[in-house]
């Protein structure tokens, strides 16, 4: 089945973003909050959750069950987007209000891919 370009677009962003998990490891677990276990660990799995999740929003098969993947994971990267704005180390040098701003963000990408469901 042949989707809408920018659902391919949404599949490449979150494959990309899962890649760069494993080209700049340290880049994301400089950012775990401090209370969350072994932290190479969770950024493996995270990077392997992105990049999977990101292929299957381009199968019919796969494309809802990745959705609802995607939103879940969103969901669970909130916890990384508060802590980064906990203080001034935990913030990795991005300003104050790059920070804020990624919250609506964040609810702005669990819509958007919820808006695929309708495909």
């Amino acid at each position: 089945m042949l989707y809408p370009w920018h659902l391919y677009l949404m599949a490449g962003m979150y494959s990309f973003a899962g890649i760069m998990h494993f080209i700049k490891p340290k880049a994301y677990t400089r950012i775990m909050p401090r209370y969350l276990p072994n932290h190479k660990v969770l950024v493996f799995w995270s990077g392997i959750a992105e990049v999977v999740l990101g292929i299957g929003l381009c199968f019919a098969k796969t494309k809802d069950l990745a959705i609802w993947g995607i939103i879940a994971m969103l969901l669970v990267f909130l916890l990384v987007h508060f802590y980064m704005l906990s203080s001034e180390k935990a913030s990795a040098g991005i300003p104050k209000w790059i920070l804020i701003l990624r919250i609506p963000l964040q609810f702005g990408l669990m819509y958007w891919a919820y808006w695929y469901l309708q495909f």
